[in-house]
């Protein structure tokens, strides 16, 4: 089925240009239970790294979001200098490499926080932000609202 999906996103981009691609991929991203209410989002989508090697680092990143991924730490995973790392990553992604795995880390923690299972304090110590202040910080950046109101909405919804 997700080959599917590729292969009708690469004709949409040939036919009609990589914006209206992406947009396309975006609207595809299904959530199993969406309860926030929040719009769907998905950092990998909204990166898009043109190399493997890039791909490579952003999965890297997503399975190790609990560790520190400085620039020393994901440049050594992709066999680059973190000079090279981030000028690279800039010209494929738009972003610093700081910037994507805080999107990740975002993306990831927003999972856990619609769950509504585990604590603030534990997401924020799983997904890599150390406490919640960190944590409250990059949701407010990244979606706009800090975590309190989406679990709010999660569960006035769930109820």
């Amino acid at each position: 089925m997700t080959t599917c999906i590729d292969l009708a996103l690469a004709m949409v981009e040939d036919d009609h240009g990589e914006e209206v691609a992406k947009a396309v991929a975006k609207k595809l991203v299904v959530y199993h239970r969406r309860t926030s209410g929040q719009s769907q989002f998905s950092a990998l989508l909204e990166l898009q790294p043109r190399s493997d090697r890039m791909q490579k680092v952003l999965s890297f990143a997503r399975a190790n979001l609990h560790k520190d991924l400085s620039v020393e730490v994901i440049a050594d995973a992709a066999h680059v200098s973190p000079r090279q790392l981030s000028r690279l990553f800039k010209i494929e992604t738009g972003q610093s490499p700081a910037q994507a795995v805080e999107k990740l880390r975002v993306d990831a923690a927003r999972s856990l926080v619609d769950a509504g299972e585990l604590s603030l304090a534990v997401i924020a110590r799983e997904t890599g932000f150390g406490d919640t202040e960190r944590m409250r910080r990059a949701f407010v950046r990244t979606l706009g609202q800090p975590p309190q109101t989406i679990r709010r909405v999660a569960r006035q919804q769930a109820a």
